[in-house]
C-alpha cells in the first residue's frame, strides 16, 4: 500500500519517531538516485520550496517544481489526471495547495507517495520540523509543554496533532471564534491529547517550555486582515508574555514573522528564539520524511 502524508496523524507515534530519527542522518542513502520528485506549488514559498528541493537533491534525486499556472489543478486538467501522469514520471508528488481536497484527490489517484507541503487544513512538514527542533533543544519530549498563541489554523492544527503523538503537553490560547472546533478537539483526543483551551494568552504560557505563534492573517485571508487585527489584539507574543513561561522557555514561529503584530522583535530576534534552527530543520525533516516514504521503514 502506498504511503501518503496528508496530515501528521497519518503517522503512528513509532513512525513519527522513525521519521525524526532519519531526519538526523546528514549522510543519507541515495534512495532517489536518477529519480524525480514533482513539487506542485499553488502558493509561493521560501522555506518549503528550498527545503523540499534540497531534500530531494540530498537523496540523490531531481526535484521538478511546477507552478500553478503550469499545472492548474482542477482548472487546466483534472486533479486525478495530474496524479496519474506525475506518478508515471516521479518517485513522489508533493503539493502546496489552497484546498486540502486537492491533496486527497491526488493521493486517491497517485501510485506514488503524496506529501502535503501545506493546505488550508494542515502543515505536517512544518510540524515535523517543530518536533525536531524541540527534541534537539530539550533532548527528548518528556516533560515538555507547548503553548500556542493565536489562530487555530493549519500550522497549529498539525502542531497539536504532532504533540499528541509524542506526548507533549499542549495549551492553546485563541481569540473567541478562532479556536479549535469540537471536531478538532475530538481529533486531538484520538492522538491522546486533551489540551487546555483559553482566550487568555498568559494562562496558556504560564510555565510553558515552548511558546509558539503564527501570523494572524494567512495567505488567502487578506480580505479578513482588518477584522483579524482587531480580534487578535492582546495576543502578541512580547517580552512580557513570554516571561510567564518556564525558566527554560524558547520561542518558535513557522515564519514569515510580522514583527509588531503576532510577535515583538525583542522575542523573535532574542536569545530565546529558535526560529532559525527551526527553519533549517524544514530541510532535515523533509529529507527524513522522503527517505521514510520512498525507502520504507527499514531505512
Amino acid at each position: 500500500m502506498t504511503r501518503h502524508l496528508l496530515e501528521i496523524d497519518d503517522l503512528t507515534p513509532d513512525e513519527l519517531t522513525a521519521v525524526l530519527d532519519l531526519a538526523e542522518d546528514r549522510d543519507p542513502p541515495q534512495v532517489l538516485l536518477r529519480r524525480g520528485v514533482a513539487l506542485v506549488f499553488e502558493k509561493p514559498s521560501l522555506r518549503t520550496r528550498n527545503a523540499t528541493e534540497l531534500a530531494v537533491v540530498q537523496l540523490g534525486g531531481h526535484p521538478l517544481t511546477l507552478r500553478h499556472e503550469e499545472v492548474g489543478l482542477a482548472e487546466r486538467e483534472p486533479v486525478a489526471d495530474v496524479a496519474r501522469v506525475l506518478s508515471r514520471y516521479h518517485a513522489a508528488i508533493a503539493a502546496r495547495v489552497f484546498e486540502h481536497r486537492k491533496l486527497e484527490e491526488l493521493a486517491a489517484n497517485a501510485s506514488v507517495p503524496v506529501i502535503n507541503l501545506l493546505s488550508d487544513e494542515g502543515h505536517p512538514c512544518q510540524a515535523l520540523a517543530d518536533l525536531l527542533t524541540i527534541r534537539q533543544h530539550f533532548g527528548s519530549f518528556e516533560g515538555v509543554s507547548v503553548a500556542y498563541v493565536g489562530d487555530y489554523n493549519n500550522v497549529s492544527r498539525s502542531l497539536a496533532l504532532a504533540a499528541g503523538l509524542v506526548g507533549l503537553d499542549v495549551r492553546l490560547a485563541c481569540p473567541p471564534g478562532y479556536g479549535p472546533t469540537s471536531a478538532d478537539l475530538d481529533r486531538l483526543k484520538l492522538v491522546g491529547l486533551d489540551p487546555l483551551v483559553t482566550d487568555r494568552p498568559a494562562e496558556a504560557v504560564a510555565g510553558a517550555d515552548v511558546v509558539y505563534t503564527d501570523v494572524w492573517t494567512s495567505m488567502g485571508q487578506e480580505a479578513e486582515s482588518a477584522v483579524r487585527r482587531r480580534a487578535f489584539e492582546g495576543f502578541m507574543v512580547d517580552g512580557e508574555l513570554i516571561a510567564h513561561g518556564s525558566a527554560r522557555a524558547v520561542f518558535l514561529h513557522c515564519l514569515p514573522a510580522h514583527r509588531g503584530d503576532e510577535v515583538a522583535a525583542e522575542v523573535v530576534d532574542g536569545r530565546q528564539s529558535l526560529v532559525w534552527q527551526q527553519a533549517e530543520n524544514r530541510l532535515h525533516a523533509t529529507r527524513g520524511l522522503l527517505l521514510w516514504l520512498v525507502a520504507g521503514p527499514e531505512s
